[in-house]
């Protein structure tokens, strides 16, 4: 079966249709979202075989990379947003000061509109309906654009989207680059984009005709940070299998090793009996190593191989017809070789030798900000635990190298960070997960996901029976009317001298409790408020 393209000319009434049953709030109320994210729980769990059929035919992506990857990671994730939805779209009552006491301010959990998610082909399933999940739960109205070129993948959502979702609010479209164009045309309330940083540019600019705000989870090259210390088996055998999971075609996939010299040899020496281990004698006859979306890729990669500067330590072999590029290791690779300029996306891993973590750490802040840091150390003053008291308890974890500069994470910046491991944050459904910079704009995941499509509405509700107590902010402004508002909605500090000033407490308790024989005596006696009132100016002009 061969992927339609959407006929363009349909695509504002396909918005127009999906703003209109956002208007009529179909989808607001909980037990509407709650039915719509069972629905696609089901979708993904009766289904597994045929989306693993699909993924399989797009990529040859291995079962259990198709499971770990697409399905059940996107499942729990619904199951983790069932789970809080009644909390996370409760409104929240704020703290308010003397002042606004008679006031109910609060803010309100709203969906933001009609929104656009346009996936990536590498996950085709989780990069698509994972944002689909946040938007459902949030209360929005979606079209889902797969990407064009995991085309069995868009074919099969094509086919399962209208039989389990509501149609008048999910919608499925497709198309390449033109058809994407066009479909920015349209307003939407925001736009979800995963793929490259030059196609989110272009995303971000189609947005801002509209000043529609937008989430981009695009990439970069991430690095991983080799300590001395470090157990170079261990190190070889997480970088490889995360690496090379889904044949390097993953945006959080170590991009580059950084290291000294003598953590590089040995490496070189434990690298291939990672692989073996993963993949047997023979990587290109194994079933769990994925190949190359399309040839375009293939001529991209192999050709930086052939200009290279680089030493290939280990791998190399490529074959056009099968979109097959073993796993590839290239040693002494210098920090301005073709390897380094951009994020790699494939089955070659780059060692850039360095004099020491310092210099490491240099080089990394030189290029954009990653989506993702691995430092690997085993010392046990590697990974520091800081609790800070003033704060709210939780405990940060840093890594640290051996150097006088201290911390890694101190002194870097990216997306995420994983300390002797790779890739597997993702994974944790209460993560944020997102880049910064040029790795990407906003987060999601768990409640992140649903904060992303919500709009957060600040709401204030004044009674009319405060009046006579608000009257102290209408004009004419007098000066004892000046005093009042001070004291009732304003701090006073004396920061200079930094000392505590017992009398505002005295003051703010007995404001409190001013307000509340005013709040008392204001529905059973209007005069006795008017009487409050006016003592309390009286007592200000003393």
């Amino acid at each position: 079966m061969t992927l339609t393209y959407t006929v363009t000319e349909a695509m504002p009434q396909i918005v127009e249709d999906l703003r209109k049953t956002f208007r009529s709030n179909v989808t607001k109320p909980l037990s509407y979202r709650k039915a719509q994210l069972k629905q696609l729980y089901l979708l993904l769990d009766e289904n597994e075989n045929l989306i693993f059929d699909a993924v399989h035919k797009d990529g040859r992506k291995p079962r259990a990379e198709a499971w770990l990857g697409e399905t059940v990671i996107t499942k729990e994730e619904i199951v983790e947003v069932l789970k809080n939805l009644d909390n996370w779209a409760a409104s929240e009552y704020v703290k308010v000061g003397m002042g606004h006491m008679l006031n109910s301010c609060h803010v309100r959990k709203e969906p933001v509109g009609t929104v656009l998610i346009i996936g990536s082909w590498n996950y085709p399933i989780a990069l698509l309906l994972g944002p689909l999940i946040g938007a459902i739960a949030a209360g929005c109205t979606a079209i889902c654009k797969p990407s064009e070129i995991a085309s069995h993948t868009a074919v099969l959502l094509d086919e399962l989207l209208p039989k389990y979702l509501d149609q008048s609010a999910y919608r499925i479209v497709h198309g390449g680059p033109e058809e994407t164009a066009i479909l920015l045309k349209c307003k939407f309330d925001h736009i979800f984009y995963t793929g490259s940083g030059s196609v989110g540019k272009s995303i971000m600019a189609a947005a801002a005709n509209h000043l529609t705000r937008v989430t981009l989870e695009l990439g970069g090259k991430s690095p991983v940070i080799v300590g001395n210390d470090a157990d170079p088996s261990i190190v070889a055998k997480r970088v490889a299998w995360g690496k090379f999971f889904n044949c390097g075609q993953t945006c959080i996939a170590p991009d580059y090793i950084i290291c000294e010299r003598s953590m590089q040899e040995a490496l070189l020496k434990h690298l291939p009996m990672a692989l073996k281990e993963l993949y047997g004698g023979d990587v290109k006859e194994s079933p769990d190593y994925a190949r190359l979306v399309s040839s375009k890729h293939f001529d991209r990669l192999a050709n930086m191989l052939t200009q290279t500067q680089g030493r290939v330590a280990i791998g190399g072999e490529t074959d056009l017809k099968e979109l097959y590029i073993s796993p590839t290791i290239v040693a002494d690779v210098s920090k301005d070789d073709i390897l380094m300029q951009d994020e790699l996306f494939g089955p070659v891993l780059p060692i850039v030798v360095v004099d020491n973590l310092d210099d490491a750490i240099d080089y990394v802040n030189s290029k954009d900000s990653p989506l993702t840091i691995y430092p690997f150390s085993k010392n046990s003053k590697t990974i520091e635990y800081s609790e800070f008291p003033e704060s709210t308890g939780s405990i940060i974890i840093r890594a640290v190298t051996n150097t006088s500069d201290g911390l890694v994470l101190e002194n870097t910046r990216s997306g995420a960070a994983v300390t002797n491991d790779v890739i597997m944050h993702f994974s944790v459904t209460n993560l944020p997960f997102g880049g910064v910079g040029a790795s990407g704009i906003g987060s999601y995941h768990g409640k992140k996901s649903f904060d992303t499509f919500t709009h957060e509405r600040s709401t204030m509700n004044t009674p009319y029976y405060a009046e006579k107590f608000l009257e102290i902010r209408y004009p004419p402004y007098k000066e004892n009317k000046l005093k009042m508002l001070q004291w009732l909605f304003f701090s006073k500090r004396d920061y200079r001298n930094n000392k505590s000033v017992r009398i505002f407490t005295l003051k703010k308790f007995f404001g409190y409790s001013l307000i509340v024989v005013i709040l008392a005596y204001s529905l059973r006696n209007s005069n006795m408020l008017e009487s409050l009132v006016n003592f309390i100016k009286a007592w200000f002009k003393t």
